[in-house]
């Protein structure tokens, strides 16, 4: 009785030495974000209650980050204990195929599995595909992975093409459960966005992760995040850090090795958004602007850069990358990027230590050879980024913190054309007042930047698809709008990306697109017609139908567009890239025009997207267009539209 009541009072003293306190913390954590999301932004105790619940998170986060992830346990049939580390899905490249692969990481081995096909009913089983004892696990060295086989990068444009298709899905969803459609419909059209997705999952990854086993086989994943690879990377040589020796498995073990996997696994569902519930948080659609500030902690100077991570569609992308700022402990960057957001709910940040030793340099473009100094990842709550202030915070990362700040805009607000108030510059000012007042056919700002991107961008792999840094693009918005003498030098010494996100802005902030608001039900109609003769017609008709100032304009940026696309092979910006990335820039309308378009901040990528940019696409595709010859051909045609 005596021994029990000991247990008893051991046990607690156990719960409230241990346990209470980081149960108060998980509760105080909870009624912080419920405060958040009832206080008003304004509120002179929100930046207050921000910074105590990021404390709290943080807090939380370094204890799950101290407990030992190896929750679960297999035993093997010599009375091992085999603990589970990591697992997720990843794509490996076997016999020249992407295959979608669960990966189980334990103490001693790395296996990679896929799941059985089973009848209903039947308790579902993986198959081994293969494994490599973690003492014979190596990571090739980059000089080794030449001799590797090629990564096949699928084409940008099909993997957006692919996107539209799954927007274009997810509207169609959002429509028939709004109409109470049948559940019949709806799960019809969801099966079809999770083959999509499953398709984009598979095949958008590009960054390779090569993993060898000392006697003899080599194996190669394909990621889409280098944060992702790192973490993989990391655990195994945490693992190999110990005392592991080579083994082989019998069969026997195999079986019980492989036959644990079903219940010991964390990750249950394949990362893509048609998986998830409907009552779960379908993300951010929109513009997430963060300024990367600066960085401490670094114990010796080092060539120091930062890149952004946010997921979309299921998985994760970079999104942007600050300059390299060289030999320093303490970079300053104060970079500010604006970050296109499909269904985000993350953001990552990754400092790199960049390598200029070109014996280490890989011939494989995504092959990515600079050394993670540190990496962090916040959640993007909707409460908090939703706001018209700046929101400051700090990420720590092995004992270095980087300093940056975000804000995020709507969709329905960064759709908005919004006319200059000054009607004396020129963003934000109609094309036709701008020509008049310059005398002359094509806005200075159009020929200045085309002729730059041409002169020193042209063989820039990314060019108008990459983010120039924001503080620089919006430098020369101020230029450009001030007339000032000195652009010429300035656009010399200006960041190519910056000079060609600068065009894009110009159009992007016309009061009203370049293709105008009347005609833009007519050019919808014009790109649906099947008839090529028909079409031929029409669209050309819309064109003839433009003010001169527009169509010169456009005919002007065509040409340079097309002449981009010629360097392909090594800017990688096909045509269709360049429709997808100025079509909507063109074509969308103002604001009262765009209303009766959006429905939902999903339709990001909605017909209507998809259709501005096949218009585009179209004109891209079609034998040069003579500005004479067209006007010549207005006589035979009425301009009534």
């Amino acid at each position: 009785m005596e021994i029990l009541v000991i247990v008893r009072l051991c046990c607690n003293c156990t719960y409230a030495l241990l346990y209470k306190p980081i149960d108060r913390v998980t509760r105080s954590t909870l009624v912080l974000h419920d405060l958040l999301k009832h206080t008003p932004a304004d509120h002179p105790d929100y930046p207050l209650l921000q910074d105590a619940l990021r404390i709290s998170q943080n807090f939380l986060s370094s204890i799950n980050e101290d407990i030992d992830p190896r929750r679960t346990a297999v035993t093997t049939p010599k009375g091992e204990t085999r603990q589970l580390v990591k697992d997720g899905f990843l794509v490996e490249l076997s016999e020249g195929s992407r295959k979608l692969r669960h990966v189980f990481l334990f103490t001693d081995v790395l296996l990679c599995a896929k799941l059985k096909k089973t009848a209903v009913g039947k308790h579902q089983q993986y198959d081994c595909k293969w494994y490599v004892p973690l003492a014979d696990l190596v990571f090739p060295s980059p000089e080794e992975s030449e001799h590797c086989p090629q990564v096949h990068v699928i084409p940008d444009h099909e993997l957006e093409d692919m996107k539209m298709k799954i927007s274009a899905i997810k509207s169609e969803v959002q429509k028939e459960k709004a109409n109470k459609g049948q559940s019949r419909a709806i799960e019809r059209l969801k099966k079809k966005m999770f083959e999509n997705e499953f398709w984009l999952l598979l095949n958008s990854p590009a960054i390779p992760f090569r993993i060898h086993n000392r006697n003899g086989k080599s194996y190669l994943f394909l990621l889409s995040s280098d944060y992702e690879r790192s973490e993989w990377r990391e655990a195994i040589q945490r693992l190999q850090k110990k005392d592991l020796q080579a083994f082989v498995l019998s069969s026997v073990e195999l079986q019980v090795l492989t036959g644990s996997c079903f219940k010991l696994r964390t990750v249950h569902n394949i990362p893509v958004t048609s998986n998830k519930d409907d009552d779960e948080s379908p993300g951010l659609y929109g513009f997430l602007h963060v300024i990367v500030h600066s960085a401490k902690g670094f114990k010796q100077s080092a060539n120091l850069y930062c890149t952004l991570e946010v997921d979309s569609f299921g998985y994760f992308v970079s999104k942007a990358k600050t300059r390299v700022f060289r030999d320093t402990t303490e970079p300053q960057w104060n970079e500010e990027f604006e970050i296109e957001l499909e269904g985000s709910q993350s953001l990552r940040i990754l400092c790199y230590e960049k390598c200029y030793d070109k014996t280490k340099l890989n011939k494989d473009n995504n092959e990515i050879v600079d050394k993670i100094m540190g990496k962090g990842q916040i959640q993007l709550d909707p409460q908090a980024v939703q706001t018209k202030n700046w929101h400051m915070d700090v990420i720590e990362m092995n004992g270095i913190k980087v300093e940056f700040s975000m804000k995020f805009t709507s969709r329905d607000m960064s759709l908005k054309r919004t006319p200059s108030k000054k009607q004396t510059g020129v963003f934000g000012v109609k094309i036709s007042v701008v020509t008049k007042r310059e005398r002359s056919k094509v806005p200075y700002i159009v020929r200045q930047c085309v002729e730059e991107v041409e002169k020193r961008g042209i063989d820039e792999v990314g060019i108008y698809r990459i983010s120039g840094v924001a503080t620089d693009i919006q430098a020369l918005k101020a230029v450009f709008d001030a007339n000032n003498k000195d652009i010429l030098v300035m656009l010399s010494d200006m960041d190519i990306n910056a000079i060609a996100g600068t065009l894009k802005l110009y159009f992007r902030e016309l009061p009203e697109p370049l293709l105008t608001d009347r005609l833009y039900p007519a050019f919808m109609e014009g790109i649906a017609l099947s008839d090529p003769a028909a079409k031929e017609n029409c669209m050309m008709h819309l064109l003839r139908s433009l003010p001169d100032p527009n169509l010169i304009t456009f005919l002007f940026l065509l040409e340079h567009l097309k002449r981009v696309a010629e360097k392909e092979p090594i800017n990688k910006m096909s045509l269709h890239n360049l429709a997808t990335v100025f079509g909507p820039t063109l074509l969308r309308p103002s604001e009262g025009e765009s209303k009766a378009h959006l429905t939902l901040a999903s339709d990001i990528w909605s017909h209507d997207v998809m259709a501005q940019v096949q218009v585009l696409l179209y004109y891209l595709q079609h034998p040069p267009i003579s500005f004479s010859e067209l006007k010549r051909n207005t006589l035979y045609f009425s301009t009534d539209v």
